[in-house]
């Protein structure tokens, strides 16, 4: 098929199927970039790739935020693996035409040949890059793809095949709206976000981002594992109150500890499945700095608001979640059985 033909027929394909932006690129659009942008690594022969943004529902984030509505989490949950589908279903789609074609998850797909196989959280193929480099979106100051209708809410996912297709342009960085009003990192409760940038070149085109500290910081918070202050006085969705340590290397000790006590609390919604947890199941209970994030900058003060001023979560024995205020949710935890307290306190 004339490359030209079949590359409008798989944009018009993933905005038909739910789908807000696509991006397209080949391997010399890739050229010289990091190890995770080599498509061959998932396909031999690779020529090009197709990535695309689904967005969460934007409704249901300031809820989120203000700790009144966990639907968030269910949201995220099957709108990323909606993303997840499209890829299946473009590739598919390719197969059908005669083309190779590797739908790529959207995410907790891992590399195995890393010095410490999945625990290195190394992905096949990083959706972020492909989208940055494409123009599906631009770099925040946290790392995630902005996008200018959602901001970073949104999941990314992607299609590799050996089919010849016409790459689209990157978004010029006088259109990135990320002024780093650091509310991403000044929302992250486990110092995620580090103060060293990185800097990487794509296909002769030069981005940057803030560097990450310690993946497990992330891991322990957003999977739910713990997740209030060190001022005890504003968390995440998660009940869980371990002391946060200052290092990177205490946090693995911390994800050992918090992770045993959170699979015995109660599992009430909606969970994901992920292979690097103990039972596999997880819910999002954070994502904060991804949701705060918004084109509108006094949206982006709203949102990081509600966030610090509603409370801490605490949940009952069956795991309903509810927001209180820190001298209630102490008072709670004083008042639990030392089996019960173990679960959520060091």
């Amino acid at each position: 098929m004339d490359k030209e033909k079949l590359t409008k027929s798989l944009k018009e394909m993933i905005i038909e199927l739910g789908g807000s932006h696509v991006g397209i690129g080949t391997t010399q659009t890739l050229k010289g970039g990091p190890e995770s942008t080599d498509l061959n690594y998932v396909l031999k022969g690779a020529k090009s790739f197709i990535t695309f943004a689904v967005p969460f529902n934007q409704e249901l984030i300031e809820p989120y935020l203000a700790k009144k509505d966990f639907s968030l989490n269910e949201n995220k949950i099957r709108t990323t693996t909606f993303a997840g589908g499209i890829s299946l279903e473009v590739a598919g789609f390719l197969n059908q035409l005669n083309y190779k074609a590797i739908p790529i998850a959207p995410n907790f797909i891992y590399r195995k040949d890393t010095p410490n196989g999945i625990r290195d959280r190394k992905p096949l193929i990083s959706h972020k890059y492909l989208a940055v480099r494409s123009g599906v979106g631009f770099f925040g100051y946290s790392g995630s793809i902005l996008t200018k209708e959602y901001g970073s809410s949104i999941v990314l996912s992607s299609v590799v095949t050996n089919a010849q297709l016409t790459p689209t342009d990157q978004i010029p960085e006088s259109e990135n709206y990320c002024d780093e009003c650091m509310l991403c990192k000044l929302s992250c409760i486990s110092n995620y976000i580090s103060d060293e940038k990185i800097k990487v070149n794509i296909g002769g085109n030069d981005f940057k981002y803030q560097k990450p500290n310690s993946h497990w910081r992330c891991i322990v918070i957003c999977g739910g594992a713990t997740g209030l202050h060190s001022s005890k006085k504003y968390s995440t969705w998660s009940p869980g109150r371990f002391d946060l340590p200052n290092e990177d290397a205490e946090f693995e000790a911390l994800r050992e500890k918090s992770m045993a006590a959170y699979v015995e609390r109660p599992k009430k919604d909606t969970v994901f499945y992920h292979p690097g947890v103990p039972e596999y199941k997880m819910q999002y209970t954070c994502s904060t700095c991804q949701f705060i994030c918004h084109p509108e900058k006094n949206i982006r003060n709203k949102r990081y608001k509600l966030f610090k001023n509603n409370g801490v979560i605490v949940e009952d024995k069956v795991g309903n979640r509810r927001s209180v205020s820190p001298n209630e949710a102490e008072q709670i935890i004083l008042e639990m059985s030392e089996d019960r307290k173990k679960l959520y306190v060091d």
